[in-house]
């Protein structure tokens, strides 16, 4: 639920005193307000007075934007027209980047705030000192009710109101202050925000949007976590295969298992793994640094190799945990181990050779595949291992494809349960075959709601991959017809002139997106327009 420091109807906040005013954001404020902001606080509010006055509608004084972790100055809900205010008191300029800010907060409500999906949000940014300047008011090529954001100063914003509220006369859907406020608000999080909330004991429904592909994320996790109980009950040993379009939640749903089973009580630790060396690197340190942050406001003092040291019992880099069981001979302290982008993972050739070049290593003759599994199937009851995997994602010399996971089991581990995702008979895995030759044992199951089916990174368009996939296996008609269910929101464009395609692309961007090109690693016609794919690139 979104919050704020001050909500009232306008009739209402015209009456006030503006001291009554700034007590109530004061008291609201968790933290010490300084006289600057104070000031500033009492400055806005008698410039919105001006400006509010006959008008009528709802506002709010320092409106969250929780994905973004802070506050808009002023919003206000005149004949439902969302207006998102930055005030700049004292400016006399109109800065890009303080364009880009209040831009930022319209963006996000736009895209996760749901009363704002369909609204007309205007944001306007207010130089107090600044000259007027008179714009034309017009929305985005996006046709998203989202405008372009308006310049102007503390003698200007009145205008301003009316004239945005004049220009948008079409009818809309009846927006009330109070139910916009309690509107539901589904972001997509980074994988770090996710890894953080997770971490601190937050489910994945509390951080995800409460979509079908939230809903996804949830089967998902309960039929691994059904999996993982039943095999400690029956003290089995299990493995299952999660397949997931691109951007689908595979490394949350790891994420979210690794941290629902940390109960060494239980018997339950669990372990991520993943060959991405910095998104490790990067997961450990921002839960260390979250876990220092925390104990302080407990008013307990931690170093930050204690913090590590307890964030790397959950998260480490396979490489470093395979070759610390090489050495060690006994069974891991965890019973789960969920082994991101597993498709990765080096097959027997490149494994040996490397650890050749190891001391005292020189007998060894695994894959990392049969390994890792081996490691785990030396514990005397239960174990599970869940590989997350990536269709067509092998892109580095030794790496194995699923297949090598399967004809581990197949060759050495016939006593597993193997749990796959009906999906993995895709030609994307390239695992069919594989599959095929273990499927007559009575130990394999297959289970749809191992497979992710629709992106949470995607959020204007969650089937983008879907239309991808039928592209590639050159499936015209089905291409055809989700591609006219998805240009709506998210425009697919082709050009042979990179020059148009720049100039399309700044004309999108709004706010501080960025955005950037994508090339292959063959386009060397391209070095005639300086992108020189052969140039050592840093």
């Amino acid at each position: 639920m979104l919050n704020y420091y001050y909500s009232s109807s306008i009739e209402e906040f015209l009456k006030k005193s503006t001291e009554e005013i700034i007590g109530t954001i004061t008291i609201a404020n968790q933290f010490d307000s300084t006289l600057q902001q104070n000031w500033a606080w009492e400055e806005e509010i008698q410039i919105l007075k001006r400006s509010l006055e006959g008008l009528k509608g709802h506002i709010f004084f320092e409106f969250s934007i929780p994905r973004m972790g802070k506050r808009v100055d002023t919003l206000l809900i005149i004949n439902n027209v969302v207006f998102v205010i930055e005030f700049k008191v004292g400016e006399t300029h109109y800065h890009n980047y303080n364009i880009e800010q209040v831009w930022d907060y319209a963006l996000d409500l736009k895209n996760f705030h749901k009363p704002s999906h369909h609204a007309l949000v205007v944001p306007v940014l207010v130089a107090t000192e600044a000259k007027h300047e008179y714009e034309i008011i017009s929305t985005s090529h996006h046709n998203d009710n989202l405008t372009y954001p308006i310049k102007t100063n503390k003698h200007g914003l009145r205008n301003t109101l009316i004239e945005a509220i004049s220009f948008f006369q079409e009818s809309r859907g009846k927006l009330l202050g109070d139910d916009y406020a309690k509107g539901a608000y589904y972001p997509t999080p980074t994988i770090i925000e996710a890894a953080i909330s997770l971490y601190n004991n937050h489910t994945v429904k509390e951080i995800t949007r409460g979509d079908a592909g939230a809903k996804n994320l949830t089967k998902t996790t309960a039929a691994i976590s059904l999996i993982i109980e039943q095999s400690k009950l029956f003290k089995r040993k299990s493995i299952c295969f999660v397949t997931g379009v691109p951007g689908a939640g595979k490394t949350l749903v790891g994420l979210n298992i690794a941290t629902m089973h940390m109960d060494k009580e239980d018997g339950h630790s669990s372990v991520y793994l993943s060959g991405n060396g910095p998104l490790v690197a990067i997961l450990q340190e921002a839960l260390s640094r979250d876990k220092i942050a925390r104990e302080k406001r407990l008013g307990k003092k931690i170093t930050k190799i204690e913090a590590k040291q307890a964030v790397k019992t959950f998260i480490q880099n396979i490489h470093h945990y395979r070759d610390a069981y090489v050495v060690n001979p006994e069974a891991p302290y965890d019973h789960v181990a969920i082994f991101d982008e597993a498709q990765r993972a080096w097959n027997k050739e490149q494994t040996v050779k490397f650890m050749k070049n190891k001391k005292g290593k020189a007998d060894f003759k695994y894959s990392e595949p049969e390994f890792l599994i081996s490691c785990l199937d030396r514990h005397s009851e239960w174990a599970v291992v869940v590989c997350l995997v990536g269709g067509g994602q092998e892109i580095n010399t030794g790496e194995a494809g699923i297949s090598e996971w399967i004809n581990a089991i197949k060759n050495m581990y016939q006593d597993w349960n193997v749990y796959i995702s009906p999906n993995l008979t895709d030609s994307e895995y390239n695992a069919c075959e594989t599959i095929n030759s273990i499927e007559t044992t009575g130990n394999v199951h297959f289970n749809e709601d191992l497979h992710l089916a629709v992106s949470m990174r995607s959020f204007r368009s969650e089937r983008l991959s879907q239309f991808v996939k039928y592209l590639l296996d050159i499936n015209i008609e089905e291409a055809q017809k989700l591609y006219l269910e998805i240009k709506e929101h998210y425009p697919i464009v082709i050009t042979r002139d990179i020059n148009t395609a720049k100039a399309w692309l700044k004309k999108m961007a709004r706010g501080s997106e960025r955005y950037g090109i994508v090339v292959s690693s063959q386009a060397e016609r391209l070095k005639p327009l300086a992108i020189d794919v052969k140039s050592p690139v840093d």
